[in-house]
């Protein structure tokens, strides 16, 4: 048995670009930003940000473009897949990348969403803010912040 699964809870660094197959699959990439504290050799904490490169399809992508933007904070599972292309120097490259398999909006912008590649919905219905009281929710675990001033943009 083999497994690849990833999981990301971080911002967008720029906003959704949304285009289309010619078959007129909807295709959506994003770049998230996540960041962490680390100590370097003097003892000091310093700020380590690790971009990914996310691909979303379908509904999907369309409920990210429409949704998304600059800065704001999405948690996204996946599976990570090696991109290779050839440079402008005839150099083979590789690039990691993140094939989305589920979508949930989370921080500010007026609730949470989830949107899953089984999820045949038009339109993402907005939940209001889940009680704690709750129980079996598929909320993601909240990130601890220090503030704004820990987003890398």
């Amino acid at each position: 048995m083999s497994f690849n699964k990833v999981i990301i809870v971080g911002h967008l660094g720029r906003d959704p670009e949304l285009r289309y197959t010619p078959q007129g699959d909807a295709v959506c990439n994003l770049n998230v930003a996540t960041s962490e504290k680390k100590r370097d050799k003097a003892g000091e904490y310093q700020d380590v940000t690790t971009w990914f490169r996310v691909t979303l399809w379908r509904k999907q992508a369309e409920n990210a473009a429409k949704y998304l933007a600059k800065g704001r904070q999405v948690y996204l599972e996946g599976r990570l897949r090696v991109e290779e292309w050839t440079d402008r120097d005839g150099n083979n490259r590789y690039t990691l990348e993140v094939s989305g398999t589920d979508m949930q909006f989370i921080g500010s912008g007026g609730g949470r969403t989830e949107v899953s590649d089984d999820d045949d919905s038009n339109v993402a219905e907005f939940a209001g803010p889940a009680s704690s009281s709750e129980s079996g929710s598929k909320e993601p675990a909240r990130v601890a912040s220090s503030g704004d001033d820990d987003i890398p943009f």
